[in-house]
């Protein structure tokens, strides 16, 4: 159970911080030094922060996390296990190569955004004890190093779409829910201080609670204090109306921390009334008055930060 939560987000306004990937921040410096922005969100891929099984290299998050507090900015860091392009298998290699971890991965399909083809990539098999054991290690050598000095960690989407056909994996909707809700309760366990967010949109096999995985999600999050959000604010978008956001509009100001992003393709889907892309004050109204959103995670390439905006439009 969480001690202490950081005190800066009570009754606070929405905040905006950026999304982007472990790269060399002093690219969009000028980008995070705007006032309207608190901090970043960085992405890390598995198999950077684990070299070799149990070998952690964390140099990355200490380069950025010194770089953000010269600033005065937060991070929040995602840590990643699944992936949306056919050669990004970023999982340590001893888990494609040793027979206990099945491979490690399984293909998934992806939808990478409104009127884009349809994609695939990987993701780790959290419903084999074996992988699950490992990304719980990585966690918990993250949470000693880390706990209390980022703003949170965020487990990523829900959503996966894997290709079962001839599965030797041994996946199935039930145990994939299991492995996750693992996860959370674990992350929940070892970071005492940072805030947890686990990013939900979609359960597979699941469509309008019928399962009761969304809905045993959401009050598990609230009895344990732990943050909830997703990679895409779209507006009244019917899918999510079906599955995450009525929740989120259900459970507003009952969760630690519920921090959401507008991603690259996010930004592909237009406003069915206006014929045009989604305005950043119709992202931030939709997110903040419906779903109840505190931070929202902005893709670097977001029309208004391109354009220097700072009145909301």
């Amino acid at each position: 159970m969480l001690s202490t939560f950081p005190a800066y987000l009570s009754a606070a306004p929405l905040q905006n911080f950026l999304y982007t990937g472990s790269n060399d921040l002093s690219s969009i410096e000028a980008l995070i030094k705007r006032p309207d922005i608190g901090g970043v969100q960085i992405v890390y891929n598995w198999n950077a922060l684990e070299k070799e099984k149990g070998q952690y290299d964390f140099t990355r998050i200490e380069k950025d996390l010194t770089y953000l507090n010269s600033l005065n900015k937060k991070l929040f860091i995602q840590i990643q296990d699944r992936f949306f392009e056919p050669k990004h298998k970023n999982v340590p290699q001893y888990l494609q190569t040793d027979p206990v971890y099945k491979g490690g991965l399984i293909r998934q399909d992806d939808n990478p955004g409104e009127y884009e083809p349809p994609g695939y990539g990987w993701v780790a098999l959290q419903w084999n004890p074996a992988v699950r054991e490992r990304y719980q290690q990585l966690l918990k050598a993250i949470a000693a190093r880390f706990d209390g000095r980022v703003m949170g960690v965020n487990l990523p989407e829900t959503a996966i779409d894997p290709q079962t056909k001839n599965d030797k994996t041994g996946f199935s909707c039930e145990k994939y829910f299991n492995a996750e809700m693992e996860n959370i309760a674990f992350a929940r366990k070892v970071f005492k201080q940072s805030y947890v967010v686990q990013y939900v949109n979609f359960w597979p096999c699941e469509w309008e609670n019928d399962h009761r995985y969304m809905s045993r999600l959401f009050a598990f999050a609230e009895k344990n204090q732990v943050g909830l959000g997703g990679p895409d604010i779209v507006p009244d978008k019917k899918g999510h109306m079906k599955n995450a956001y009525p929740f989120f509009h259900r459970y507003k100001g009952k969760l630690a921390l519920v921090a959401m992003a507008v991603q690259e393709p996010t930004l592909t889907y237009t406003n069915p009334k206006t014929k045009k892309p989604f305005t950043r004050r119709e992202f931030s109204d939709y997110a903040e008055n419906y779903l109840g959103v505190d931070i929202i995670f902005w893709s670097t390439s977001s029309p208004w930060l391109k354009h220097n905006e700072t009145t909301g439009q």
